[in-house]
C-alpha cells in the first residue's frame, strides 16, 4: 500500500484545473470536460465533480489521467454540449492509485463518444494529496457521493437540459464497483467490515495501509454502515472488480429489481476472494456475471508508458502496476472493456421505455 500511496500522490495533483431529441443522440465527434461541483449534506461541502459528454466543436484540448507512468486521454474543456438528450452513466472511481475521476478517463472518454454523460465525483479521501485510510474504508459515504451528483446534473441548466429521463446508471470500477452494488441495493455488513483487516493476507495492499495509519476498523463508529443506499433513479448498475465484495450482507441482494452486471478480471480459480462476486450476481434476480480471463485488477489502471514498470521499480514501488497478463497488452483489455461496457449501457439505456 506504501506503492499505492507514492503513486497516487503523483497522479492526484488536482481535479481540472433547434428542439432536443426526444431519444438518446447517436455517438459525437467530439468529447467535452467540465469540472463542477455536488453539494453534499454527508460531506458537509461540496463534492468536485468531473463530468464528460458528447460535444460540439469548440473548448481548449486537454489531457486527463496523464502521470508520470500513465498515458492520458484527450478532450476538449469546457466545449459546448452536443444538442440532443442523453443518458447519464454515474462513473464511481476507486481508492489508492485509482482514487480519482481522471484515472478513469481512459472509459470515461469513449462512453461520453459513444452518447452518455458520464459524471464522476471525488470520494473525498479516497486517493490524492488529502488521501485518509479512515475515510476510504467508510464505504457507505460513498453511494451518497453518486447521489449527490445526480442531484446537481439534473438542477443545472447546462447538463439538466440534456439529460434524458428515466435513463441513468451507475458503473463502478475496484472500489467503485463496492458503491455501484450499494447503490443498487446491496448493504453493508458492520461486523464483516470491522473485521476485514484482522487477516493481513484478505487485502494485504488496503490493510496494510490501514494498519500503518493507526486505523482500528473495530473502533470505528459504524452506526451507518449498514444503511440502505439504494437511489431508485438509477436503472442498471455494473461493478467492474468490485472490491471489496466479502462485507456485504448476503440477504439484501435477493431482493435488488434493477439488472446488475457484474465483470471479475482474472483467471477462473484465481481471482481473489475479496473481489470475487459471482455468488453476489447469481443472488441479484437480474444478475449477469462475466470473467475477462486474461486480465488482472490492474488492468483498470490508465495505459503505462513504455518505461513506467522500470520507473515504478526505481522508486521502490512493489506493485505491478503495469501487469496484465501474459501474451495480452493493457490497450486490448481496455478495447474488451470499453466495448463490454457501451454495449451493457447501450442495451439498458437506450432501448425503448418498458425494456
Amino acid at each position: 500500500m506504501k506503492a499505492l500511496i507514492k503513486i497516487a500522490a503523483m497522479v492526484c495533483a488536482g481535479i481540472l484545473p433547434a428542439a432536443m431529441a426526444q431519444h438518446s443522440a447517436a455517438a459525437s465527434d467530439f468529447v467535452g470536460v467540465r469540472q463542477t461541483t455536488a453539494p453534499s449534506k454527508e460531506r458537509g461541502t461540496d463534492v468536485p465533480v468531473i463530468v464528460w459528454y458528447p460535444a460540439d466543436a469548440g473548448g481548449k484540448p486537454v489531457t486527463l489521467g496523464e502521470s508520470r507512468f500513465f498515458v492520458g486521454t484527450d478532450a476538449m474543456l469546457d466545449a459546448p454540449v452536443a444538442h440532443a438528450r442523453y443518458p447519464v452513466i454515474l462513473l464511481s472511481h476507486g481508492a489508492g492509485l485509482g482514487g480519482t475521476p481522471e484515472a478513469m478517463s481512459w472509459i470515461a472518454t469513449p462512453l461520453a463518444r459513444q452518447g452518455f454523460i458520464v459524471a464522476a465525483p471525488v470520494h473525498v479521501g479516497n486517493g490524492g494529496a488529502h488521501r485518509s485510510a479512515a475515510e476510504t474504508m467508510k464505504l457507505w459515504l460513498r453511494p451518497a457521493d453518486i447521489s449527490a451528483t445526480l442531484d446537481a446534473l439534473e438542477k443545472q441548466p447546462l447538463f439538466g437540459d440534456h439529460i434524458e429521463p428515466g435513463r441513468t446508471g451507475v458503473l463502478g470500477l475496484s472500489m467503485g464497483g463496492n458503491t455501484a452494488l450499494a447503490l443498487a441495493g446491496g448493504r453493508i455488513d458492520p461486523i464483516r467490515l470491522a473485521g476485514y483487516c484482522d487477516d493481513g493476507a484478505r487485502n494485504p495492499s488496503l490493510c496494510g495501509w490501514v494498519k500503518q495509519s493507526g486505523v482500528d476498523l473495530h473502533a470505528m463508529d459504524m452506526k451507518l454502515a449498514d444503511r440502505d443506499n439504494r437511489d431508485k433513479r438509477i436503472e442498471f448498475a455494473m461493478a467492474i472488480d468490485p472490491a471489496p465484495v466479502d462485507v456485504f450482507q448476503t440477504e439484501p441482494f435477493s431482493k435488488v429489481s434493477i439488472p446488475v452486471e457484474i465483470v471479475n478480471l482474472g483467471k477462473p480459480g484465481a481471482i481473489p476472494l475479496t473481489v470475487l462476486a459471482s455468488g453476489i450476481a447469481k443472488a441479484i434476480p437480474k444478475g449477469m456475471y462475466s470473467v475477462v480471463g486474461n486480465a488482472s485488477h490492474y488492468s483498470i489502471f490508465g495505459m503505462c508508458k513504455p518505461d513506467a514498470a522500470e520507473m515504478a521499480k526505481s522508486a521502490d514501488i512493489d506493485e505491478p502496476i503495469c501487469s496484465d497478463s501474459d501474451g495480452r497488452s493493457r490497450l486490448e483489455i481496455h478495447r474488451e472493456l470499453i466495448d463490454m461496457v457501451i454495449k451493457a449501457f447501450d442495451q439498458r439505456l437506450k432501448t425503448s421505455p418498458g425494456r
